[in-house]
């Protein structure tokens, strides 16, 4: 493994939460999102789904309110089917380009 270490963008807890909030109400937050990090910085759907965690972990101790602490969770399975889904189609897209490369579909 590289000792190389990388240089992390985190948003703080009041950043996660209010990008929570505008995607629960249906707007996009990509944008600000952007405007925290570095706009070359992409983050990954592991990153967000630990970012998630440990703001729920840190909404239980600090005693949010239960329906707050639920549409976080909600947001969370969101984030993780949408990385299940797009995982499934990464699969799909190399097994049919390994077929392709074989010589078994033609197109």
């Amino acid at each position: 493994m590289s000792d190389v270490k990388r240089k992390r963008n985190v948003l703080n807890a009041k950043q996660k939460l209010e990008i929570l909030q505008k995607l629960d109400n249906g707007e996009s937050a990509s944008t600000d999102a952007e405007d925290v990090l570095n706009e070359r910085n992409t983050i990954s759907h592991s990153a967000v789904l630990q970012s998630v965690e440990t703001l729920l972990d840190y909404m239980g101790q600090r005693g949010f309110d239960y329906g707050d602490i639920t549409a976080v969770r909600k947001r969370y399975v969101d984030i993780r089917q949408e990385m299940n889904k797009q995982q499934k189609q990464r699969r799909i897209a190399d097994f049919l380009k390994q077929q392709m490369l074989k010589g078994k579909f033609l197109v």
